[in-house]
């Protein structure tokens, strides 16, 4: 989902073509509104009562009027029990509804409504693994939670009806099993409307049916998908097709269902789609609907959101185009297996978009993503990439959090692995039969980025995905003779990492336009590198194409004479009641230290033995940033610290 509203489904591209701003305040204000709905903690959480069957076809059959906030209709739905007889069965469904019947085997059901909860009882029940169904006859007032689960509304005076059920609308106009552990095998849609009208829904449109002074269109959708991303949106569509050639062969239809007083505009814009479709195939796989369709229905919100095969679309800006998009890989055909891990959709669809830029736009367009994502999300000291309230809408769909940061978690990545085992790996997930039109989690996404490039990543996602904040490197450089000394200090923004892991990029320059990229293996704060540039260094870059999530860094000539001979490290950094001091060199003066604040004052003050490791209790010293002093008759030395809150 983008969020443009923002819901660049979740984007949030950063062009330079819109205010991050007044993007960001809209954002803000939508999920504080979302958030209000979903106060009943219990109800989002995976539901044990509908853990005992797997669904494996809904047919829809709904009456909608767009004028009307109201649907009644019918939902045959085929299911096979698991782990045992099946004698009730349960689905979701909120207040304001009245259930007619639920007919099984030609014979009206059982059935209670208690706290969102439909409840059926079987005259007989189901064996296990065996193929079975019933149909249940509802109608009422839906809700319209979250980002407007059922929503009607107007255009240029003429009335329009869409849905937008994630995460957790789908039960506000369908009695449905919500949970993100069993996808639809298929679907049939049937929507009966004024023959005004038109009906866009997942799927290829197979059937216009006249029905008196009603049409009733049938979409068909033979391809897995969660009870979030079924959709309809109802109006006076006026509709025409782009088409994508493609590498396989047969041409992939691009569907539009626009408003007739948007049509010529839409027109202008919805080719875009064409390079960028092409783009996703070439880089990950093919598109993964293209027996069917891909498409864009016009809705009245400000955003989009990736409904399969035609997301639904608040208007056809680039970004939003590509971001939707993206998603019919990432969160579409391989879906976040939990709300924690939303960013497998969301951040993938941010990134997705920022490499069209990279790859089918300009420098200057690829550039301002980069800078305007690291400025957005060090824009706070905290925040994981997990979402660890899935309870709050603002917070799974955080933009700056799910979206940037789950954008650049994979923007570093590319950078350990390198685009070969980068590109590869990701390869590899999206083709993954287990994963392939299921569910995945974060851990099956590091397995593969393991198995391709042969590193370990647990210390990557345990400071970036699980962890909060950034890092902050201090780089102090010397050259002597044909040697650059290089000195690297780490600050983390928050005390859940202790310590950032990271490849640190560094430029040198030198005379005659000669220039040379590092990458230095942070592994422990305060390290030392020696390299041979091969030329007369006269400047040293700080990760120039902005690969590195970090801020507040600083570059300067001329490391301290004492550290340098010495080896003389601080850890840990942050510290928590102790502070230890590593000499690589034993000293041969003894040395006086102060622990000085950022005022200048000096809190703790003493003498050193002359060992090479040996510590200061600082357990009385607030959190905050100091300086440890150190002096001998040789000189001085000055090294930042850390004391942490815990």
């Amino acid at each position: 989902m983008k969020r443009f509203l923002l819901f660049l489904s979740a984007l949030m591209v950063i062009t330079p073509v819109f205010s991050q701003g007044n993007l960001d305040d809209i954002v803000e204000a939508e999920m504080k509104a979302a958030g209000k709905y979903f106060n009943n903690q219990e109800q989002l959480k995976a539901n044990e009562f509908t853990d005992n069957y797997d669904l494996k076809y809904h047919r829809f059959f709904w009456n909608i009027d767009p004028a009307q906030h109201y649907i009644s209709g019918s939902i045959t739905s085929y299911f096979e029990p698991v782990g045992g007889e099946l004698s009730e069965m349960y689905f979701q469904l909120t207040a304001g509804f009245t259930i007619d019947s639920v007919i099984f085997h030609q014979s009206q059901q059982a059935v209670s409504w208690a706290d969102n909860m439909v409840h059926i009882v079987f005259d007989s029940p189901v064996p296990e693994n065996t193929l079975d169904s019933l149909t249940l006859y509802y109608k009422g007032v839906p809700g319209s939670g979250g980002f407007g689960s059922f929503e009607t509304s107007s255009h240029n005076g003429t009335p329009v009806l869409w849905t937008l059920s994630e995460p957790y609308g789908a039960m506000d106009w369908w009695p449905c099993k919500q949970d993100l552990n069993d996808k639809i095998d298929s679907i049939d849609v049937y929507v009966n409307t004024n023959n005004s009208y038109r009906a866009a829904s997942n799927g290829l449109l197979v059937e216009e049916i006249p029905n008196g002074d009603n049409i009733i269109y049938h979409w068909k959708h033979r391809f897995p998908i969660p009870a979030y991303l079924v959709a309809i949106a109802v109006t006076n569509y006026a509709y025409y097709s782009d088409w994508v050639p493609m590498e396989e062969g047969d041409d992939v239809q691009v569907l539009n269902y626009v408003y007739p007083e948007n049509l010529e505009s839409a027109q202008n814009q919805t080719p875009a789609v064409i390079p960028v479709m092409q783009f996703y195939s070439e880089t990950f796989k093919p598109y993964p609907y293209r027996s069917e369709k891909y498409g864009h229905a016009q809705f009245g919100w400000g955003g989009g959101m990736e409904h399969t095969t035609m997301s639904f679309m608040g208007g056809f800006s680039y970004g939003l185009i590509a971001h939707e998009l993206a998603h019919m890989w990432f969160g579409d055909d391989i879906t976040c297996g939990s709300w924690e891990d939303i960013w497998l959709n969301e951040g993938f669809a941010t990134y997705l978009t920022a490499m069209s830029y990279e790859f089918l736009g300009d420098e200057a367009s690829w550039e301002s993503w980069k800078t305007g994502a690291i400025n957005d999300v060090t824009s706070q000291p905290g925040g994981s990439v997990k979402v660890d309230d899935t309870t709050q809408v603002w917070r799974i769909f955080s933009g700056r959090l799910t979206y940037r940061k789950g954008a650049l978690l994979l923007h570093m990545l590319r950078w350990e692995l390198g685009d070969e085992a980068f590109f590869q790996a990701l390869q590899n997930y999206i083709t993954d039969p287990d994963l392939s039109f299921g569910y995945a989690r974060t851990p099956q996404l590091q397995a593969h980025l393991e198995a391709v490039s042969g590193k370990n990543l647990d210390e990557f996602f345990a400071d970036w995905f699980e962890g909060q904040g950034y890092p902050s490197h201090e780089i102090v450089y010397e050259q002597t003779g044909d040697q650059v000394q290089i000195f690297v200090h780490q600050e983390q923004s928050h005390s859940s990492v202790d310590f950032f892991e990271l490849t640190l990029p560094l430029k040198l320059t030198g005379t005659g336009g000669q220039d040379t990229l590092l990458r230095l293996p942070l592994t422990e704060n305060d390290m030392y590198f020696t390299v041979e540039p091969g030329f007369g260094v006269t400047n040293v870059v700080y990760d120039p194409d902005h690969w590195i999530l970090s801020k507040n860094n600083s570059v300067a000539v001329g490391i301290d004479e004492l550290t340098r001979i010495y080896g003389i490290k601080l850890f840990p950094n942050p510290a928590d009641n102790d502070l230890n001091i590593l000499f690589s060199n034993l000293p041969e003066e003894v040395f006086s230290y102060q622990i000085i604040d950022v005022a200048g004052k000096t809190l703790l003050q003493g003498q050193l033995q002359q060992v090479q490791k040996q510590y200061i209790d600082i357990s009385s010293l607030p959190a905050g940033n100091f300086k440890l002093v150190l002096e001998n008759k040789r000189g001085q030395a000055t090294i930042g610290f850390i004391k942490s809150a815990r």
